[in-house]
């Protein structure tokens, strides 16, 4: 079950936020709990067992660490943890991807090829294994208390609107939230509009470019001509922001109302003028994560340029590898890595002098990168390098552009292109400015916005009920 699915919008969600605000207050988190755990089983229940023997480890071993004074017992305590955490990981995400590489370099290296079953992944693995990570971390930095209330802590990884999909939350972020909590009004209205709002992005925007990219990206490589690919690129490159941002949206509304707060995941990442720039804007909890857990750790800046340069390519590398166990994501993360590293070593002082022209490297920097991550071979990868490039052999009479591009997704890349801009920000405060004078014009306004979001709610329920192309790309994750 995820957000964008009608038994989610017509039946979970109406249920769950029913249960929860009939009940008295200090029930309300045993709701959420079930809720979740309801949640996770209804698409997951082979992997219930998994989630819940996490937040069982998790929280013996932040208990463990939390009552220990003596430092190497908390540092073995700490290596426990850890381990125990990437090795379910390891196993789950990344054993058939060493499996399928070993049995490729069988031959080269005389060895008998592994016969291993292949094994499911579970959903949400990496963000809910992430989410533990960082609490045992914290609890040994002494950065956050160690919850000695399982039910709390339980509802801490597994709370349903950041359970498969993130945003990635720190336990120091929340803890003081768990208890039972004031519910205001302005908070559900704010929640809910944040909901839809990202509904909208997901289902109207992402999945309408999503299917022209897919079609395209589906083509074999002698059928692309060069208009074809760049055009399948910018849908591509849309879909994913939209899809990633609309979920991080639903996440982060759905909090509010249920009283939670949690920080913005994306601040309009296509406007940046570097890579550094991007990644401060892009999934930013996911990059916030990966720097004070693995690139501080590692010795972030302060041992030198070269460690600095040799740090960042780790990160990358492994944050490439975090988005999927194959070789284009590990190449992905490395070319981020290059040009985060180039900037460091002076790049960044030349796009300073170079003005807008910054923001046109910016892009096509992440735009080539986003090759690397559609693609699922390097193979086709570098074929659909040489088709942007202009080294294409399709004929346009074959798969001419319009076949691909109606007016339908004319109309949402122009959309698409407008709201993945700060434009929105600057109409919602002013619309916030007239609604609340409570004049005329500021009683129009709010009506009009009432209106504008019922019409997004109801097109994307009737994209949604009517079953149109709805994929849900977290599935690597």
């Amino acid at each position: 079950m995820v957000f964008a699915s009608p038994i989610f919008l017509f039946l979970f969600l109406p249920t769950t936020l029913a249960a929860y605000f009939v009940v008295p207050r200090k029930w309300r988190n045993g709701v959420l709990l079930v809720a979740s755990l309801v949640f996770y089983a209804w698409g997951e229940a082979p992997y219930l067992p998994l989630v819940v023997g996490s937040v069982v480890f998790n929280y013996a071993i932040g208990g463990a660490i939390g009552r220990s004074q003596d430092p190497r017992v908390r540092q073995r305590w700490l290596a426990l943890g850890v381990t125990g955490n990437l090795a379910a990981l390891a196993i789950f995400k990344y054993a058939n991807f060493a499996v399928a590489n070993v049995n490729t370099l069988a031959p080269v290296l005389a060895i008998t090829p592994l016969a291993v079953a292949s094994i499911p992944l579970p959903l949400g693995i990496s963000f809910f294994t992430f989410h533990a990570i960082s609490y045992v971390v914290d609890v040994y930095k002494r950065n956050a208390q160690a919850e000695r209330n399982l039910p709390r802590f339980a509802l801490y990884i597994l709370l349903f609107p950041q359970l498969i999909a993130g945003p990635i939350i720190r336990w120091r972020d929340i803890a003081a939230q768990l208890p039972p909590r004031d519910q205001r009004l302005a908070d559900f209205s704010y929640g809910a509009r944040r909901f839809v709002l990202g509904l909208g992005k997901k289902v109207l925007i992402a999945n309408t470019l999503g299917r022209t990219a897919d079609q395209i990206f589906a083509l074999p490589a002698a059928d692309l001509t060069t208009p074809l690919a760049w055009l399948g690129l910018i849908c591509y490159t849309l879909q994913i922001y939209f899809d990633f941002s609309g979920y991080s949206d639903m996440a982060i509304g759905l909090m509010r109302m249920f009283g939670f707060r949690i920080l913005e995941n994306f601040n309009y990442p296509y406007i940046a003028r570097s890579i550094r720039e991007f990644w401060r804007r892009w999934h930013i909890s996911l990059s916030n994560w990966f720097r004070d857990y693995l690139y501080i750790p590692l010795g972030g800046n302060q041992r030198g340029e070269r460690r600095a340069y040799a740090n960042l390519v780790i990160v990358f590398l492994l944050c490439g590898l975090w988005h999927g166990a194959s070789w284009p994501f590990v190449l992905w993360g490395a070319w981020h890595g290059a040009f985060l590293v180039a900037e460091r070593a002076g790049l960044d002082r030349v796009l300073r002098r170079i003005g807008g022209f910054a923001h046109v490297y910016a892009l096509l920097v992440v735009m080539s990168g986003w090759v690397l991550f559609r693609c699922e071979t390097l193979t086709q990868a570098a074929k659909y390098f040489a088709a942007l490039a202009g080294f294409a052999d399709g004929d346009p009479v074959i798969h001419p552009l319009p076949e691909f591009l109606d007016p339908f997704v004319m109309v949402t890349l122009c959309v698409a292109i407008a709201f993945s801009m700060p434009l929105s920000n600057h109409v919602g405060r002013w619309r916030d400015r007239v609604a609340v004078r409570g004049d005329s014009i500021g009683a129009v306004v709010l009506a009009a916005d009432v209106a504008w979001l019922v019409t997004v709610l109801f097109v994307a329920s009737a994209f949604l009920a009517a079953g149109t192309y709805n994929p849900f790309i977290y599935f690597r994750f």
